[in-house]
């Protein structure tokens, strides 16, 4: 049964297809990923100008390859920033998973009883976020910075100082070789895989409809019929399965984990999410614009790493798209917001 939005104009627009001025909702969504086609194509020139072998098959192995686990965490991301809360948590998530695989592979595990561990683990992690703040209301920034902690100190407690190696080779070729016959990486394979469900999802179902109304409108959500605190709860859920296994894809990349692994790729998962045209505000996104963001920053990294551009220099340059992406593309937002505060102080 379709929730009824019709008391709110902005929730209800979602479920017309339009936004809250009756324009389509492709119109209104398409300018931003337009622009970042742009970008793109920019970016490809400017690598190319560098290089000569920029624009090869091979160079996007490497792309693929670098940017393949920071790709996967940045869709479940991708919907729980479109309902308006945020996972801060996400690098350490994967640091925590990686340790609890390689812990015990090396203590006589199988393989394959490792990963299963780690994935419970992501899962146990992402219910622990959506309990404080889908079901205790408590803020996501807050505690998602608060799990951070604790999911990298539970991780330096279990392996530190030690680095595991020794893990099947018949696994970890395959975060260092394409797929047979491609010049794909398999993470990056993955990801596109799952930023098509992800699509699917957020775009073509009720579950997708709900997730932007959630965002636009949490109350009207809400007395609406939606199941405001479950979805949240899920989505956190899934975000931690799919951080754990983007930290198995890393562990097998790596063939080997500390529990140090991912540290500070949360910004970097943040800025592609955001500079994807997500809106920090919640209610607004699309999967493409996220996907277009990855190739993006992947080529561009990929770009200044062969022109000898230091990493530090590279995070500047993250940090700059973090700040573009979140004034640009929500400024409008943010001007609104700001007129119905002075129109209520009057």
């Amino acid at each position: 049964m379709t929730p009824d939005l019709t008391t709110k104009p902005e929730a209800a627009a979602v479920y017309r297809g339009t936004d809250d001025s009756g324009q389509p909702l492709w119109r209104a969504l398409v300018r931003w990923e337009s622009a970042l086609v742009f970008v793109l194509i920019g970016v490809l020139i400017f690598g190319a100008e560098q290089s000569a072998n920029f624009l090869n098959s091979t160079n996007f192995f490497y792309v693929g390859l670098n940017m393949g686990e920071i790709a996967i965490m940045a869709l479940p991301l991708t919907l729980i920033v479109v309902t308006g809360e945020i996972d801060l948590s996400v690098a350490s998530m994967l640091g925590l998973s990686g340790t609890v695989m390689g812990s015990l592979f090396q203590s006589g595990w199988s393989i394959w009883a490792a990963m299963a561990a780690a994935l419970l683990v992501g899962a146990a992690g992402g219910a622990l976020n959506g309990v404080l703040v889908a079901k205790l209301g408590l803020p996501s920034i807050a505690v998602t910075i608060g799990t951070l902690t604790l999911f990298r100190g539970l991780a330096e407690i279990i392996l530190a100082p030690r680095t595991i190696t020794g893990f099947p080779p018949s696994l970890t070729k395959i975060g260092v070789m394409p797929i047979a016959g491609t010049e794909l990486a398999w993470s990056g394979a993955i990801f596109l895989v799952l930023a098509v469900v992800c699509g699917v999802v957020l775009h073509a179902t009720p579950m997708g409809r709900s997730i932007v109304a959630i965002g636009l409108q949490p109350e009207a959500a809400h007395f609406s019929g939606i199941r405001v605190n479950r979805i949240k709860f899920g989505l956190y859920v899934v975000s931690g399965v799919l951080c754990a296994f983007a930290g198995i894809l890393l562990t097998l990349k790596n063939s080997s984990v500390s529990y140090d692994a991912g540290t500070g790729l949360e910004l970097n998962v943040v800025a592609i999410v955001l500079f994807g045209g997500v809106s920090i505000f919640g209610g607004r996104g699309t999967v493409i614009g996220v996907v277009l963001s990855v190739v993006i920053v992947g080529c561009l990294q990929q770009a200044l790493t062969q022109m000898g551009v230091k990493a530090e220099v590279q995070n500047i340059v993250t940090g700059v798209l973090l700040l573009i992406s979140v004034v640009v593309p929500n400024s409008g937002e943010a001007v609104r917001r700001i007129r119905a505060r002075a129109q209520r102080h009057r």
